[in-house]
């Protein structure tokens, strides 16, 4: 007789997610449209406070820059796995370091079990000349 073999789910991607995280303040919402909604404009709002956008012109980048972010909220609820991508690797140090401070999030769900959730976020910032 074999042990029953607890099913693993594997990371699911923010746009599929049953149940996704929740981010503070967003608890109240009653559907997942609107926590996912209420969750992206947080995270943005966030990432543009932190972001150190003066850091495109002491680089001497110039024009439209992105930086695209992708990380995992953890089973916790915790953020990990942070990479980024951008025009300069300070850049992309920002980036990480923005992702790793934002606040610890309830876990997304997938059939009623906390699951990582994968997320990406594009960061584009304009350098004044």
């Amino acid at each position: 007789m074999e042990a029953p073999v607890e099913e693993v789910i594997a990371d699911v991607p923010f746009a599929v997610i049953e149940n996704v995280p929740i981010y503070p303040g967003c608890e109240n919402l009653s559907n997942n449209d609107q926590r996912k909604k209420c969750m992206s404009e947080k995270v943005q709002e966030f990432v543009q406070r932190k972001f150190n956008t003066d850091l495109g012109s002491q680089l001497g980048l110039s024009g439209v820059n992105r930086v695209i972010v992708q990380f995992k909220i953890d089973k916790n609820g915790n953020i990990t796995d942070v990479r980024s991508r951008a025009p300069h690797p300070r850049l992309e140090q920002e980036a990480a370091r923005v992702i790793n401070s934002l606040p610890k999030m309830q876990p997304g769900r997938q059939r009623g079990k906390p699951v990582g959730v994968m997320y990406s976020l594009p960061i584009v910032f304009q350098v004044q000349d």
